[in-house]
């Protein structure tokens, strides 16, 4: 397993140019389809937004169940809207493969009636389902970033990978929900990455947490992976953080310290759950720490209740029990001067974890 989330300084050339990447910039075919959709890819492309009236709203289109990517290309929609009055709801919509299109040069992204698409910086989101009716612009207000490559290759000769692209890393939001019988309109703000593999995420990562918040002026976008077993549980940190829509820190193998505590099982799930996560960023010449803490759960779910009763039975005997939480709370940016914070903000924010692998022990 290479170490492939280091800062683009660190990186050989090679690596960019195996991958037809150009260092210095992201291009618009970075948000296009990456894979093709056979057995063993996977790829999704997701939005969420902090509206203002309180609400929050999350989108993702994916070419297939993640949990299930030994099937051909079967495009799902999942869609989560969390009302201003605090009432979740959720929608999941599905299309047969022939009602899925993807331009290879941009996102443009079709599945059934539905759309996502965009062009690094203006993007456009149509979703309509039974529960949720959803139509959003994102305007981005940081410029698109990858943590180095964007990919962690796992396997002896590098031929499996996991790849991300922040495509939006933070962007303001206009949108028009209808839920629960009520339309509604709000602005906010909104980010939007891609995803996408060749190989079952459970079979190279144990676990991930995953967080992006505005705080005042400043935009950060966090995570901290845990590889598998096989792997031994390496870890890898992911950091940005940017101001007034300009990228300040990044370099977060050298710089990041990160630490969790104030854990708990959770009681649907099984899994260790943390209520504080702390980034925190030093190069020698500046220092941040980002804290998440944990208010409330706004989705939980285990995996093995998502899938029929045979693939169930199959994914136990595998030893398969991954699940999913997302979390809201706040998020706070500390700016240091030695050992004096000379700045603080906080703000509501955001965050996940995603639990792949089985429980460490």
């Amino acid at each position: 397993m290479t170490e492939p989330t280091r800062s683009s300084t660190q990186i050989p050339d090679e690596a960019y140019q195996k991958l037809g990447l150009n260092k210095s910039k992201v291009e618009p075919w970075e948000d296009g389809l990456r894979t093709d959709g056979s057995r063993g890819t996977y790829e999704w492309w997701y939005f969420d937004s902090h509206l203002d009236d309180g609400s929050k709203l999350v989108i993702v289109f994916y070419t297939k169940h993640i949990i299930d990517t030994n099937k051909p290309l079967s495009p799902v929609i999942t869609v989560q809207y969390d009302a201003p009055d605090g009432t979740h709801y959720a929608d999941v919509i599905t299309a047969p493969a022939d009602e899925f299109a993807s331009s290879k040069t941009g996102c443009d992204v079709r599945i059934g009636a539905n759309r996502f698409s965009g062009d690094l910086r203006d993007y456009k989101i149509s979703v309509s389902g039974k529960i949720i009716q959803a139509e959003v612009t994102l305007s981005g207000r940081v410029r698109p970033w990858r943590p180095g490559t964007g990919h962690i290759h796992f396997g002896r000769h590098d031929e499996h990978y996991f790849a991300w692209l922040p495509s939006v890393p933070e962007g303001s939001v206009k949108a028009v929900v209808t839920a629960g019988g009520q339309t509604r309109r709000a602005g906010g703000t909104g980010y939007h990455d891609h995803n996408w593999g060749n190989i079952a995420m459970p079979r190279l990562m144990n676990h991930w947490y995953w967080g992006r918040a505005r705080i005042g002026g400043y935009t950060v976008i966090s995570s901290f992976i845990t590889a598998e077993k096989q792997y031994g549980y390496r870890t890898f940190p992911v950091f940005m953080l940017a101001k007034d829509g300009e990228v300040i820190a990044d370099d977060a193998l050298e710089c990041v310290t990160f630490t969790q505590s104030e854990e708990h099982i959770d009681a649907l799930t099984g899994k260790p759950v943390h209520g504080l996560l702390v980034y925190d960023y030093d190069d020698g010449r500046q220092h941040y720490r980002v804290t998440y803490r944990r208010e409330a759960d706004i989705a939980r779910t285990k995996f093995l209740a998502t899938l029929p009763p045979f693939k169930r039975v199959l994914a136990r005997l595998v030893g398969f029990d991954g699940a999913y939480i997302r979390f809201t709370g706040t998020a706070t940016l500390e700016k240091f001067s030695g050992a004096r914070v000379v700045e603080k903000i906080e703000t509501p924010a955001l965050w996940e974890l995603m639990y792949l692998g089985s429980t460490q022990r």
